[in-house]
């Protein structure tokens, strides 16, 4: 027998039930019996999981929405944080609320439009909303965010290289960790892994800032810039256009010649359980070669055949490369 379709009322109560809770299990005061009710409830049925997934996903943008006061929004529940309301309310009011939507945009605090992109088997290339083309590595995700004022970006992970159509009225603004990346127009690349971010320029001028309590520095072509989470400024350093890293672009990873600790995270990015090293004498080991991204998986398993080490597993069930003993000579 089919599942009977839910009502217009019954979808809506989801959705503000899905609301609901992520304003709850966001908050500092939430208890343990209140995250078992939020449990059963996600569990109970696949558009509860399905709704509050995408309340996340609308939670993650509020957080580079600035903290001025807004219009205010009437809403089945007591939020505990004003500013968060307008982003979790933002799906329910797009689809029932024009005039709050129009509101909401007109005050710079609610986007237009809003869309996820993902890259999960190959890699892809995509249009933003605004004319930008973006080609996305394996496992990147984002999201493009279109306000009255500027364009948005949030790199959840991955990596992605941007050619963003020029609007100086309008700056892009790229979100990764705790950092961002402000251009108006030009071409760069952005790598997310872990809590590191690594910003690559080839045309333009881009502006990274690491947080947003500390001036960012510019940037120009040929030129790079790191950072870690807590970072206070970027480390900026120069690099060739032609540098193997950008050869993602062209499904290639290229190591070339690097010491084991270094190439890791380039290998990992790709892998659902992340190779490690045993200690870091293991971690000197050095590793060359040009690898088919589509066959990166099976890079580990053979690297006892071409490197002086052997595999391990950890209790998480995590490859572990250890390096082998060098026998001393006898005399």
């Amino acid at each position: 027998m089919s599942e009977k379709p839910l009502t217009e009322a019954e979808y809506d109560a989801i959705t503000d039930a899905a609301a609901h809770w992520c304003m709850r299990m966001h908050a500092g005061d939430c208890t343990a019996a209140e995250r078992q009710a939020f449990t059963q409830w996600h569990d109970a049925h696949p558009l509860h999981a399905f709704e509050y997934a995408a309340m996340l996903e609308i939670w993650e943008v509020a957080d580079h929405l600035p903290r001025s006061p807004a219009p205010p929004l009437v809403l089945p529940f007591k939020p505990r944080s004003r500013w968060r309301t307008y982003a979790v309310a933002a799906a329910i009011c797009l689809a029932a609320l024009p005039l709050a939507a129009f509101t909401g945009w007109e005050a710079g605090w609610l986007p237009s439009s809003y869309k996820r992109f993902e890259a999960v088997n190959g890699l892809r290339n995509i249009t933003l909303g605004d004319g930008s083309q973006v080609e996305l590595n394996l496992g990147t995700e984002l999201v493009y965010s279109h306000y009255k004022d500027q364009r948005r970006v949030t790199l959840k992970k991955g990596e992605a290289f941007f050619k963003v159509s020029h609007d100086s009225a309008h700056p892009f603004i790229v979100h990764a960790g705790e950092g961002q990346v402000r251009v108006t127009g030009t071409q760069f690349n952005v790598w997310k892994y872990e809590d590191k971010v690594r910003v690559m320029l080839l045309e333009g001028s881009v502006q990274i800032a690491s947080d947003n309590l500390h001036p960012g520095v510019q940037l120009s072509p040929g030129m790079q810039a790191s950072y870690h989470q807590g970072d206070t400024t970027p480390e900026v350093q120069a690099f060739n256009p032609n540098d193997s890293a950008l050869a993602w672009r062209t499904g290639k990873l290229v190591l070339d010649n690097l010491a084991l600790a270094d190439a890791l995270p380039l290998i990992n990015r790709y892998l659902d359980k992340p190779a490690m090293l045993a200690d870091a004498g293991t971690g000197t080991i050095r590793i060359g070669g040009i690898y088919n991204l589509s066959e990166v998986n099976n890079l580990i398993p053979s690297l006892p055949k071409v490197l002086p080490v052997y595999l391990t597993q950890n209790q998480d069930g995590n490859p572990v490369l250890n390096s082998i003993p060098r026998k001393t000579p006898k005399g």
